[in-house]
């Protein structure tokens, strides 16, 4: 019945990182269980691929979106602040408008679910006496650690670096400090602080999605489940609803890219992307192609302008980037690489391309959706991680799963060589340790399948989510009229697609 339909609001933080799982979940929502969604976005600069993102979720039967855009957030948003302070910042200042527009809602959302970064708005969804639940987009190691920092806080006195033994966590693989990104380690670091009250938010959740699937990551996941564990840290329910990724949509017939891989053999092309948001230095991207160009495999590199300082610097910004790119690769390399390589400036459509036939490997920067993605697909992995979880991630896919190779020191350690990058393409490419690796992961890309597939374990555990917000939209359909909010409203959100709300 339309009165009985629950509506769940979703918020999601910056970045491309966050607002894909964030959509995916929507759309699961309403194609898989009849909900009404809103997906509410925090504006920022928006980049191309993310314009063309929010294109094709405007579609019908897919989720409403509405743009927050963040209040003064000029004072909120210090330039030189951290990755980490910047998403908080510019969350906090899109609060009010969230507010608002729930607030002119003739009936509430049944559920706020929010990311990681957005658990702020949780006092939000209590005075709108809404279900709370917070989505990792992560993995559920990744949950694992920042619930048990308040564990680890008090066996350490000023740095975490200082410990020798590896930390364990119930349920995970032993957890090395080097393994660890780096705004954690330091118990005077302001992100340290930051990641210890979202640990102490996280508990206080109706429930926590996660972006992986139980047969990944099972251990963990039973840990979580039992009270004498995690259980007794996490607190709230944990529900694997993965692996939600992008699915592989229609493109223009004349993309180039696409084109090219349609000319090559199968599984024959090395992939290589760092993200959204990832950049390499001046040397790295030097290094990058002459390694490249001497493994002698097929190739295609997207590319953006080199950054010496800062491995996440195009995580905010929209820069296009897509002139002079001959500038910053070797004298020849585009003339030389020609007929087997293809360089995309920026951006390229990556769902399409890890589905195509002929790529068979990817040189990854192992945030969580391109994991994903190459798993879903069937694609090994060269794990090449730049910041956040990442090396966690790598950690993972290399030592606990056996689906990727990386480089003998971490990246983020120093600049990985041109021998060793053309050495690990062609083991991954060429050699018999290559071809077992991708036995493996398309075993995982099996399970994946069956996981969201009616019956499966995430599918079901995403029902149980649903009953939650069934049970609660049954019991709780009253206009806000009778509700406590006294926030002015704002334009009515019924029937918008891509909204603004000022």
């Amino acid at each position: 019945m339309e009165g009985t339909k629950p509506h769940a609001a979703l918020l999601a933080s910056p970045g491309m990182g966050h607002l894909i799982p964030v959509l995916e979940l929507g759309k699961r929502l309403i194609t898989h269980h009849g909900f009404q969604v809103t997906v509410f976005v925090v504006a920022t600069e928006v980049s191309p691929a993310q314009s063309l993102l929010l294109q094709q979720a405007t579609t019908p039967h897919l989720p409403n979106l509405v743009s927050l855009p963040v209040v003064n957030d000029s004072i909120l948003v210090d330039p030189e602040a951290s990755v980490l302070e910047q998403l908080l910042s510019m969350v906090r200042g899109s609060l009010p408008r969230l507010r608002s527009a729930i607030s002119a809602m003739k009936v509430p959302p049944t559920v706020l679910i929010v990311d990681m970064f957005g658990l702020e708005a949780f006092k939000i969804a209590n005075e709108f006496e809404m279900l709370k639940y917070v989505y990792i987009t992560s993995n559920a190691w990744f949950l694992a650690f920042t619930a048990y920092l308040p564990v680890l806080d008090k066996l350490v006195e000023t740095k975490c670096s200082d410990l020798q033994e590896p930390t364990r966590i119930p349920g995970c693989k032993p957890l090395w400090v080097e393994h660890v990104f780096e705004p954690v380690l330091d118990i005077k670091n302001e992100m340290y602080h930051a990641y210890m009250r979202m640990a102490v938010e996280i508990t206080m959740a109706d429930g926590v999605l996660v972006n992986t699937w139980e047969n990944l990551e099972h251990p963990t996941l039973a840990a979580m489940r039992d009270d004498k564990l995690l259980g007794q840290i996490v607190k709230a329910p944990v529900y694997p609803v993965g692996p939600l990724t992008r699915p592989i949509e229609p493109t223009d017939s004349e993309n180039g890219v696409l084109d090219w891989l349609g000319m090559q053999p199968s599984e024959s092309v090395i992939y290589v992307s760092f993200g959204s948001g990832g950049t390499l230095s001046a040397k790295q991207t030097t290094e990058l192609a002459w390694g490249l160009e001497l493994s002698r495999q097929n190739f295609v590199w997207v590319i953006r302008p080199p950054m010496d300082d800062d491995a996440a610097a195009a995580l905010f910004t929209s820069a296009d980037g897509r002139d002079g790119i001959a500038e910053y690769l070797p004298d020849g390399f585009l003339e030389r690489t020609k007929k087997v390589g293809c360089v995309v400036p920026m951006w390229a459509p990556q769902a399409q391309i890890l589905g195509h036939p002929s790529v068979g490997g990817f040189i990854t920067h192992c945030g969580w959706n391109s994991t994903l993605e190459s798993m879903v697909n069937g694609v090994p992995m060269i794990a090449w991680p730049l910041y956040a979880e990442q090396k966690m991630n790598a950690v993972m896919l290399t030592e606990e799963l056996g689906v990727a190779i990386r480089p003998n020191v971490f990246p983020t350690k120093g600049v990985v060589g041109r021998e060793e990058i053309a050495t690990m393409v062609r083991r991954l490419m060429e050699d018999s340790e290559g071809n077992a690796i991708r036995a493996k992961v398309k075993e995982l890309k099996y399970s994946a399948e069956k996981a969201l597939s009616k019956g499966g374990s995430s599918y079901t555990s995403l029902s149980h989510v649903v009953m939650d917000c069934q049970m609660m939209s049954r019991s709780s359909q009253q206009p806000l009229d009778n509700r406590t909010s006294t926030n002015p409203p704002s334009p009515s959100l019924k029937g918008m697609h891509l909204t603004t709300v000022r």
